[in-house]
């Protein structure tokens, strides 16, 4: 491998360290919006909590409730799995933004076995990397359905139990 680009520009090495870098950038982005959604569905838990404190009015209702918690609990340890693999990819990008900048400063003066084994080792974090990102945007969209079939289990229930007031509303007029 020729490093003369390297000892030709210092700014050469910014090229094979500002992908890992963007994609270090993203991942923090995605665990920070991911803990937003966490403490979401710890506080939607809370509300449901006080729903079974204050009783329901039916064995239809308990179903409901029971069903609502279970899918939000679901849900929140489906956050914490992609919460997980989005810091593993955080922390392959970042050690690969480093392997990398390490790899292209010191390849000019160690020669060519130190390039070879930081490009390598910078090619297996952004694997890892990548790998913590599918594996993380794939709980994230399964978190995200179980939300929505709680929100449609909701509206069901909230236009059936307005539909007599809606029939009774129409009467009148």
């Amino acid at each position: 491998m020729d490093t003369t680009p390297f000892t030709q520009s210092p700014f050469a090495a910014l090229t094979f360290v500002a992908a890992p870098a963007l994609l270090t950038n993203a991942s923090s982005v995605l665990a920070m919006s991911t803990i937003n959604r966490m403490l979401r569905t710890r506080e939607r838990m809370t509300e449901l909590l006080k729903k079974s404190e204050a009783g329901v009015n039916s064995e239809a209702d308990a179903v409901l409730l029971l069903d609502l918690v279970n899918r939000v609990e679901t849900q929140a340890a489906l956050l914490l799995k992609a919460l997980h693999s989005i810091y593993v990819a955080l922390g392959a990008f970042a050690s690969g933004t480093l392997v990398t900048l390490l790899g292209a400063g010191v390849a000019p003066f160690q020669g060519e076995p130190w390039l070879h084994i930081a490009a390598w080792l910078g090619v297996a974090l952004g694997i890892v990397g990548v790998g913590g990102l599918v594996l993380g945007c794939a709980n994230l969209f399964s978190a995200t359905r179980l939300s929505l079939t709680n929100i449609r289990e909701e509206a069901s229930l909230i236009r059936e139990r307005l539909a007599p007031l809606r029939k009774a509303g129409a009467a009148d007029d």
